[in-house]
């Protein structure tokens, strides 16, 4: 990790790191890059260039109020120098936690989407594209959430997006309003970790979160909810996980998709401090509104994962079945990745 003091820095960094120094905080910079390989087989066999390289910076400032309150703001630098997203966080202390938001997918039951124990990836964020529909919520769009201080054993965050679609904004703009689209969005999760006076039972996380968009015409459109619940349990050096998630669509048309259900499964076992190995598995289930047409989409993944201090290498076997929902050939995939990732 990089610190940007006045010591050593230059002109433009002293000058970043007096104006923190006066609001006694920092800012930081973290990153790494990872460098993938991946072979192909089956009817998906042409992989092109099999190389890529994925590098990443993080900014984090923070700092402390004279009460006691202290903030953090994260800005996020990915592949090739995009931009991807900010975020300002406020802990207070006994009165939660506010977190503003730019759409980093870390709010609401997005960060519900898949939450199996691996070594590494979810199945479907390996490497091998799936086109599978996951739960999202406000996620994706610049929101506000509200967390509770954990309270006997419960963990409540509240989450809305003024505008479900819009385009995030800087500071002192705001995004226009299309009235044949999507208004609010709302998002309510809840985790627990309860305890029922026995030690083997430590490990286990409970989780249920609910979303719900409201539109501009209900005629053209439904409101769209979505929901997922489900667990995880550490039993020492083995995690399992199981949940399941639900989305509708909102759409109206016959031949429309409805809804997508999924239910996905997952167990990680840590052999040592540095090396894991893990299964899991992934179906979704896709109907249309009138309810004489589904399909589903099925993934698994082996992987291991194996770190050395800063750096990690990591290995998959990915298999998909009717990807993007589709019957054909071609999209039932396999493939292995490795990867080597260092972290600075």
């Amino acid at each position: 990790m990089n610190k940007l003091t006045k010591v050593g820095c230059s002109a433009l960094c002293g000058s970043l790191a007096a104006i923190s120094a006066a609001n006694a905080g920092e800012l930081t910079v973290t990153g790494g890059v990872d460098m993938s390989w991946i072979s192909k087989d089956g009817n998906d066999s042409t992989s092109g260039n099999p190389l890529g390289i994925g590098s990443n910076l993080t900014f984090s400032g923070s700092g402390e109020l004279d009460n006691g309150w202290t903030f953090g703001l994260t800005v996020a630098h990915l592949n090739k120098a995009q931009y991807s997203s900010a975020a300002v966080n406020i802990d207070m202390l006994g009165l939660g936690k506010l977190n503003i938001n730019q759409g980093d997918s870390g709010n609401g039951i997005d960060a519900f989407d898949d939450k199996m124990p691996t070594a590494w990836e979810e199945p479907w964020g390996a490497g091998l594209g799936t086109g599978v529909q996951l739960v999202s919520g406000v996620g994706p769009n610049m929101n506000i959430q509200y967390t509770t201080p954990k309270i006997l054993g419960f963990t409540i965050a509240t989450a809305v997006a003024h505008q479900m679609g819009a385009s995030d904004n800087n500071d002192k703009a705001s995004s226009g309003i299309n009235y044949t689209n999507k208004g609010k969005g709302y998002d309510m999760t809840i985790n627990l970790n309860p305890s029922f006076g026995t030690e083997a039972l430590s490990g286990l996380n409970l989780f249920v979160g609910g979303h719900y968009t409201d539109v501009y015409k209900p005629a053209d459109l439904n409101d769209v909810y979505e929901g997922v619940a489900g667990f995880t349990l550490d039993l020492g050096p083995v995690s399992l996980g199981a949940q399941s998630t639900v989305e509708s669509s909102g759409k109206r048309g016959s031949t429309d998709i409805d809804f997508y259900k999924n239910a996905m499964y997952g167990v990680a076992f840590n052999v040592n401090d540095d090396l894991s190995v893990s299964y899991s598995t992934h179906k979704s289930y896709q109907t249309n509104v009138s309810g004489d047409a589904s399909m589903v989409l099925e993934m698994e993944s082996y992987q291991a994962a194996y770190s050395m201090g800063g750096a990690s290498i990591r290995f998959a076997d990915v298999s998909v079945e009717n990807a993007s929902y589709q019957t054909q050939a071609q999209y039932d995939k396999d493939a292995k990745i490795l990867s080597v990732s260092l972290a600075f």
